[in-house]
Formats: structure tokens, C-alpha cells, sequence
């Protein structure tokens, strides 16, 4: 296709990629050199000739989105990104997947490496994070841009290879990416038919075009992946079609330039040897050593100049949207910058009344839904949804605006029965900027969706997670919902915060900490049944921050403590103020969320938790597993280490024996003890 000029030709450009990637794999001795050697020639067409982006500011807001969401490709992506000019240095690229270096096996959003947008590995996600990008797009253009002012104007791209389209994930963001109509969303099928266990024909025999067809998207089939003119052709067919998504279904050839290699299973996820990596330069035309591009190729990639003209070009849009808009334009910089109103004290206040305001028995669940509805109005930037339980987990508020394919500018989204896309769909949104989305489910659906859990964890990414019916207290529908292990489990996932509020004063400032939180998810657990309101003094308002606090104090040096969550707070609160009428010292620790209290200085723990009081009792509806580093080996938990069962939730608390009179038994066997 290419003819000899003066210039290198898009051939040898993308040879560059395929030889940085054999190189950088060979001499790790590990990683996956199949797919950026069978993709290179797509990624040069998009990167050169059409991705908006300035390495200069990986940032810049108006940027084209690129996400690898076969992320097990990782050299094709670092190699771009030191060719096009972000900082990554060719010693990065020579120490790929040593420890300590940036360039790590799977791409990582926290690297400090610019243009990597999300990371990916775990195949699908980043697929659905890419439908996150382009949902937060078009919800963004739709509130902000005005006539003769497309601030936001950009595309999402994502590649994906055969595992990304196997995975259930994949079926769950792609249905909504054609149902919302995400024009703007270009996807690359890297159709080579090979993944680690061989010809995947054997196992993965879809009709992939019509599978997308089904789902509303504009599909471009039988793209000759290593053809540039083919692959040209069929991008501006797809940034044509502004009302459907695009998948550009492309055949490629896996390890394309390993004579021996080349298409076989062996390329996909293994260094080529030293033998295979010679005759691939052969077989490349490449006559440079190993690491070395030559100058004329590197400055064909450079994309500095271009990228700092491209932002430049929208800076002067937007200095004139600000001067005509100065209100919209103002908001439009808090949104994307993430920071809170200015007056955010006092919407803190004002949630808090909210809160304080609840006289009678009430579920958290509709805590948390008043707890909204103050907040909704005030923060345009909280995009709501659930997973078909709308209804269930009280995650509408007054304000909410649903989206839908007739109407797809909203502040709420219908994600279906979709735990699992809606959570990594989130992680996109988050990542794009503007928004603070937050998407409910039962807590025992959370099994659904972990893995995107942990990759918001892992990227520092702070999603809000609503998860409701938070124990046996949700009652009839039994054992298959009730959640046991998952308060435990999900305390074990690092960077992860999880608030599990007893009144609705604890939901209102549950609701204030994950939005104030900028390194990470929060996970919020309310109850489906009433729980009764709990006093507090003012100094107590300001302790219930700190993750855990005196509730009840004991007159004098306390003699035991209770350490409670949740619905279980009211029922340790009856039972030590009946202590304490019998004249027995015992305190009550409300510890809505362990991982802040955790992080409180050394004095305020003992504070809370003095070191010389060992008779200690914990009591939370769940798994027992996560108590017993607070109540030391002389203390008890009383919880649930087996299923529940169905039945009424009163009768069930009763039925397990977690009562009032049941823990006041366990207290006096341990202050007689």
C-alpha cells in the first residue's frame, strides 16, 4: 500500500510500536507482544489522524478518550505514548514490568503516566468504562455546550480483543451504550481469533456484527486491520453516525510480523525468544538495534506541536464561553475540577438538620433518600441510578431526571439488571470529570459487581456504591439475599470505605464523606427495616467524622465497651442503658465506618477504645470475621457465621439471637468473667 517518499511511511510508523513492544517483552521476559503487533497499524491511522490529545497536558478536558481495554497489550499503549510525546522515557519502556517502573504489566491509571485513562487487565471493564467516557460526554455536552460553543466535543475510542467481548461485562455496557444513543463512542474489535488457549472459534463462535447490530449500534465489518486506508475509511464512516455507537470489526493477524509466531497462541501471551525477535526485524524491514527508533520516525510521531495547537484552539472557544456565560462557564470549571460548591459547609449543615429532623423508626434506606433529596439540587454533578431496584434502594430523588433513548439528557440513570456494568460504567463516568456518580443495589448483589469495586480501589477512583437490604433485617426473600459475608468482605478490600449508618444522622454525614472523598470508593449500607433515631451532643457530631464514637459513655471509667453498626446500634443502645440503670459502667462505641476510624490518630482510638478495658463486645448482623481485632481474644462478637432464613426480620433477629436481652446476657458473663 505505501509507496517509498522521504517521509516514513505509515508501515514503518507502525512497525515502531511492534518493534518497542517485541523488544520491551523480550527483555522482561514476559508480557503479551500479540496484540500491539497485530494492532499497531490500527493505532497509528487513530493516533496520528485523528484521537484528539495534547501530551503536554494530559488533562486538557476536551481531550479525546483512549482507553486498551484488552489491557494484557500494554506495550502497544506505552509505546504510543512515548512515541507521541507524553513523559515516558525509552529507560521506562526498558524496564517494562520491573518493579518500581511506571510501565507496569497491565496499564494503571495511578502510574503518573499521562494518557492512561483507566486501567485495565481484568478484560471487559475497560470496555465499560469507555461507555462511562462517552455516556459523561453527552450528558456534558447536553448541560453545557451552547450555540456556537461545543466545550465538550470529543469522542471515545476503546480497542478490545476476542476475551474483552466474551466477557458477560461486555454484554451488560454495550446494551445500554446502543440504547442511549452514544454516537460518540468508536470501539475496535481486534478480531484475530486467537487468545491463550488457542483458536477461539472453538469456544467463541458468535456473530459479533449482528450481536452489536441487536443492541443498536452502527457496525463496520471485515476491516482489513492491517490495511491504513481500510481502517481510515472505516473511522469516518463511524464518526459519521452521530445517534449509535460504532463497532469497527477489524481482522487481524496476532504477533503480525513473527514469521513463526505470527497468528498462533504462542504470540498472544509470551516473549517471542531472542531467535523469533531477530527474524521478526527481518521479516519488519526494522535495521535498528533493540530500544532504538530512528529520528526521522519519532519526529513522523511527535505530537506535541499538534496537540498544544488543538488546545489552544479550544482554550480561545472557552475564554469566550466564559465571557458570555460566566455563570455555566464558572460551573463548568468546578464540575471538571471535582470540587465541592463553595457554601459546602453549609450544605453540610443543612443535610445534617435533615437528618436530625427524624423523630420516629425509620429505614436508612429512606434516610439516605432524604439525605439526597437536600444534597440532589445542590449538586448537579451527582448523577443517580440503580440496577433495577430504583424503588428498593431509594436512590431517586425529587430532583432526578431520567435518561432514556427518547429523552438521553438526564441526572438518573435505568441501568437494568446490570450490577456489574453499572459499577464499572460509573468508574468511567468518575474518570471523565463532571460528575459524582452513584448507583444502588442489595448489598448481596455487590458479588456482582466486586471486580469493578476493586478497580475503583485500585485507581483511587471515588464512586459513591448505595447498598441496601444490608442483613437478615430484610426478612421474607431469604438466605439467597440476605448478606452475611459481604460487610466482612468488603472490609477487606484496601482503600475502600464503608459506612454503615444507624440513624439518619449517620446516612446524612455517610452521604457527606463519600462526596468529600477525592482517593477513592465509599460504600454506603442502609437497611431495608425502621431503626430508631439516636441523640447526640454536638461534640458528638463533630466525633461521628472520625469514623467511630462514644454514643453512650458510662459514668466513669467504663468497665466494658459495645462496639456496634448499623441496625445493631439500637439494639446495643437498649441494652446499656439498661446496664447502666443497674448501675454497671458500659460504654457504646458507634462504628459506622471502620477504615476512617482506623485512620484516626493513636490518642483518639485509645480515646474511644482505651487499651486497658478488655471486656469487650461487638454485635453486627453479619460475618463475625472483621470484629475480632477490636474486641482483642478476652472480648466476643455476637453476628452471623452461617446463612439466615426466611421470615419475618424481627423474628429473625430473635430467631439468631441478636436482642437486646441476648447481648445483655453476653455483657454480664463478661463483666462477671
Amino acid at each position: 500500500m505505501d509507496t517509498p517518499t522521504s517521509t516514513p511511511t505509515r508501515r514503518a510508523l507502525a512497525n515502531a510500536i511492534r518493534a518497542l513492544s517485541m523488544d520491551a517483552v523480550q527483555a522482561a521476559n514476559s508480557g503479551h507482544p500479540g496484540a500491539p503487533m497485530g494492532m499497531a497499524d490500527i493505532a497509528e491511522v487513530l493516533w496520528r489522524d485523528f484521537l484528539k490529545f495534547n501530551p503536554g497536558n494530559p488533562r486538557w478536558w476536551n481531550r479525546d478518550r483512549f482507553v486498551l481495554s484488552n489491557g494484557h497489550g500494554s506495550m502497544l499503549l506505552y509505546s504510543l505514548l512515548h512515541l507521541s510525546g507524553y513523559q515516558l522515557g525509552i529507560d521506562e519502556i526498558k524496564n517494562f514490568r520491573q518493579l518500581g517502573a511506571r510501565t507496569a504489566g497491565h496499564p494503571e491509571h495511578e502510574s503518573g503516566i499521562g494518557g492512561i485513562e483507566t486501567t485495565t487487565g481484568p478484560l471487559g471493564q475497560g470496555l465499560a468504562n469507555a461507555v462511562g467516557f462517552a455516556l459523561a460526554e453527552k450528558l456534558l455536552a447536553g448541560e453545557f455546550n451552547r450555540e456556537g460553543f461545543p466545550v465538550v466535543d470529543h469522542f471515545t475510542y476503546c480497542f478490545v480483543g476476542d476475551g474483552c467481548l466474551m466477557e458477560g461485562i461486555s454484554h451488560e455496557a454495550c446494551s445500554l451504550a446502543g440504547t442511549f444513543k452514544l454516537g460518540k463512542l468508536i470501539v475496535f474489535y481486534d478480531d484475530n481469533g486467537i487468545s491463550i488457549d488457542g483458536k477461539v472459534v472453538e469456544w467463541f463462535n458468535d456473530d459479533t456484527p449482528k450481536r452489536f447490530e441487536a443492541y443498536g449500534w452502527h457496525v463496520v465489518k471485515n476491516v482489513d486491520g492491517h490495511d491504513s486506508e481500510a481502517v481510515i475509511a472505516a473511522l469516518k464512516k463511524a464518526r459519521a453516525r452521530k445517534d449509535q455507537p460504532s463497532l469497527i470489526c477489524c481482522k487481524t493477524v496476532i504477533g503480525w510480523g513473527a514469521p513463526n509466531k505470527q497468528g498462533t497462541k504462542s504470540a498472544h501471551g509470551e516473549a517471542l525468544g531472542p531467535d523469533e525477535v531477530a527474524l521478526a526485524r527481518k521479516t519488519l524491514g526494522w535495521e535498528y538495534p533493540p530500544f532504538v527508533v530512528p529520528d526521522e520516525i519519532r519526529a513522523a510521531w511527535d505530537h506535541k506541536e499538534a496537540g498544544l495547537a488543538a488546545e489552544k484552539k479550544w482554550n480561545r472557544i472557552f475564554k469566550r464561553y466564559k465571557k458570555e456565560h460566566p455563570q455555566i462557564g464558572a460551573e463548568f470549571e468546578r464540575r471538571m475540577k471535582g470540587d465541592l460548591p463553595a457554601n459546602w459547609s453549609e450544605i453540610v449543615q443543612e443535610v445534617l438538620a435533615a437528618g436530625a429532623a427524624v423523630t420516629g423508626s425509620q429505614a436508612t434506606r429512606a434516610s439516605s433518600q432524604l439525605a439526597l433529596n437536600v444534597l440532589g439540587p445542590k449538586l448537579p454533578e451527582m448523577l443517580g441510578g440503580s440496577a433495577d431496584l430504583t424503588g428498593s434502594v431509594n436512590t431517586l430523588r425529587k430532583d432526578s431526571k431520567p435518561i432514556t433513548h427518547e429523552n438521553p439528557i438526564g441526572n438518573y440513570v435505568y441501568y437494568g439488571v446490570r450490577e456489574f456494568g453499572m459499577t464499572a460504567m460509573m468508574n468511567g463516568i468518575t474518570l471523565h470529570g463532571g460528575f459524582r456518580p452513584y448507583g444502588g443495589t442489595f448489598l448481596v448483589f455487590s458479588d456482582y459487581a466486586r471486580n469493578a469495586v476493586r478497580l475503583a480501589a485500585i485507581m483511587h477512583c471515588p464512586t459513591t456504591l448505595v447498598y441496601t437490604h444490608d442483613s437478615i433485617g430484610l426478612g421474607e426473600d431469604g438466605p439467597t439475599h440476605q448478606p452475611i459475608e459481604h460487610l466482612a468482605s468488603l472490609r477487606a478490600m484496601p482503600n475502600l470505605h464503608i459506612w454503615r449508618a444507624c440513624d439518619a444522622v449517620e446516612s446524612a454525614y455517610s452521604w457527606v464523606a463519600a462526596l468529600e472523598r477525592k482517593n477513592g470508593p465509599t460504600a454506603l449500607i442502609f437497611t431495608r427495616q425502621g431503626l430508631p433515631q439516636q441523640a447526640r451532643t454536638p461534640e458528638q457530631l463533630v466525633a461521628m467524622r472520625k469514623g467511630g464514637y462514644v454514643l453512650i459513655d458510662s459514668n466513669g471509667p467504663p468497665e466494658a465497651i459495645v462496639i456496634a453498626t448499623g441496625s445493631e446500634v439500637g439494639i446495643a443502645a437498649a441494652a446499656v442503658k439498661d446496664l447502666q440503670g443497674a448501675g454497671k459502667r458500659v460504654r457504646l462505641v458507634s462504628m459506622p465506618c471502620c477504615e476512617v476510624f482506623d485512620a484516626q490518630p493513636a490518642p483518639y482510638r485509645e480515646s474511644v477504645l482505651p487499651s486497658a478495658v478488655t471486656r469487650r463486645l461487638a454485635i453486627e448482623a453479619g460475618a463475625t470475621q472483621s470484629w475480632w481485632r477490636y474486641v482483642g481474644s478476652q472480648g466476643r462478637v455476637m453476628g452471623l457465621d452461617h446463612f439466615g432464613a426466611s421470615g419475618k426480620g424481627p423474628d429473625l433477629f430473635k430467631h439468631f439471637g441478636l436482642t437486646s436481652d441476648a447481648l445483655k446476657a453476653q455483657l454480664e458473663q463478661l463483666l462477671h468473667s
